[in-house]
């Protein structure tokens, strides 16, 4: 196992994050992190003293695998939507794998905590790849009822490259993006998204096998109503704090508008919530044929969308340029973390895979001293170390190469 300790570089981190830009109350920080046969990690432990966390090393050295670990100590499947048994390390030439695992401690305001999740090897076991996945968590030794009581503890936010399309690719990208912001400040969000998702599939069951029992269909028609109004308010309520926000972005990052496009959200808009449950059951009702020859469900928040516009040139993300895009999106990332650090006391931990390789100077010093000013714990990587030269004394830097971690610059 790589254990990751150099005296001098934690010392100076220490030295610079008290005496520089400490740590605002109610900060949430991992203080360790421990891999065991996660994707090409084996047993791999990161001791960490810093607000500022670099991982350098090549493509394909294993550095986004250590940012999808940390993404998975927040409810949903990660930054890479893997499936579970896809993490699961194997040896070169191996026929089978090992149950992955993830553990931390979390420094929060109420003392450290404690908080692990990995696959079920007893369900692996019994029903290899093909079974019905489970992630099982554990929040200070004790096994949790589900993921939603990760994110009662630990706020995340993250950008990847896989998301420079986000304005461009299709509205489900951007509804996961709505959501994980959403999480932060409401985690029974994700139950009760969860739990429409759930009806709206047993419903589309029943359609495709032409069963037209009122009875069955109207109690999902009821649920999915219920949780799909909760659903949508929760966004909007969201939407609109964020749009606020992130009419306060300082330069050189863009102010982004954002509004909520859809039709569940728009009779929320003109409705109360009890209202708008009645016309959402009811259209639902009123779609059982249509959705059954579709084999879809045309109504519900599962259609709704995240229209975001650079409001310097009025013009909808999906026509700017590559590099505007990468800014709005640092912008509303950056709007969102400011969001969580006033209303839930709590900067959220942020992971920025290759966020600065498209940057240009400006934006990337502007982005440095953002998240230095925002004071939570922020895990930064790219291929050249020497792009976050700035950051050395003021952040713990590890090199990435196949699998191995080594602390400095």
């Amino acid at each position: 196992m790589q254990r990751s300790s150099t005296a001098e570089q934690g010392a100076a981190c220490q030295e610079s994050t008290s005496e520089g830009r400490p740590a605002p109350e109610g900060a949430v920080w991992l203080t360790r992190l421990r891999l065991q046969n996660f994707r090409c990690y084996g047993q791999n432990e990161l001791a960490l003293n810093c607000g500022r966390i670099v991982l350098s090393g090549p493509n394909g050295a294993g550095k986004t695998n250590i940012l999808e670990a940390v993404s998975l100590l927040a409810p949903g499947r990660g930054l890479r939507r893997a499936r579970l048994f896809e993490l699961d390390r194997r040896a070169k030439n191996a026929q089978s794998s090992q149950a992955w695992a993830v553990a931390a401690e979390i420094a929060t305001p109420g003392g450290l905590r404690s908080v692990g999740t990995g696959r079920d090897p007893q369900r692996l076991a019994e029903e290899g790849n093909s079974g019905r996945e489970r992630r099982l968590v554990q929040i200070d030794g004790r096994p949790a009822s589900g993921q939603q009581a990760l994110a009662e503890i630990l706020a995340l936010a993250w950008l990847t490259p896989q998301m420079d399309g986000l304005f461009r690719e299709g509205a489900s990208g951007r509804r996961r993006f709505l959501d994980r912001m959403v999480y932060s400040l409401d985690p029974a969000h994700a139950g009760r998204l969860a739990a429409y998702e759930q009806a709206m599939r047993e419903r589309a069951r029943l359609l495709r096998q032409g069963s037209r029992d009122a009875g069955w269909l109207g109690a999902y028609e009821d649920a999915m109503a219920r949780h799909g109004v909760a659903v949508a308010a929760a966004r909007r309520d969201m939407v609109a704090r964020l749009d606020k926000a992130c009419h306060l972005a300082q330069e050189p990052f863009p102010k982004a508008g954002l509004m909520l496009d859809g039709w569940l959200e728009d009779a929320l808009a003109d409705a109360a919530a009890l209202d708008a449950e009645d016309a959402f059951r009811a259209s639902l009702a009123e779609q059982r044929g249509r959705d059954a020859e579709s084999g879809t469900t045309a109504l519900g928040p599962h259609r709704s969308d995240l229209a975001v516009t650079y409001l310097a040139k009025d013009q909808p993300a999906a026509y700017c340029s590559t590099g505007e895009q990468k800014a709005l999106l640092i912008a509303i990332v950056l709007a969102h973390a400011r969001l969580i650090a006033l209303e839930r006391g709590q900067v959220p931990v942020l992971l920025l895979d290759e966020v600065v390789a498209h940057l240009d100077g400006v934006r990337r010093a502007a982005l440095f001293a953002e998240l230095a000013e925002l004071g939570g714990q922020a895990w930064l990587t790219g291929t050249d170390a020497e792009v976050f030269a700035p950051l050395r004394g003021d952040a713990q830097f590890f090199r990435v190469d196949s699998g191995r971690l080594l602390q400095g610059f």
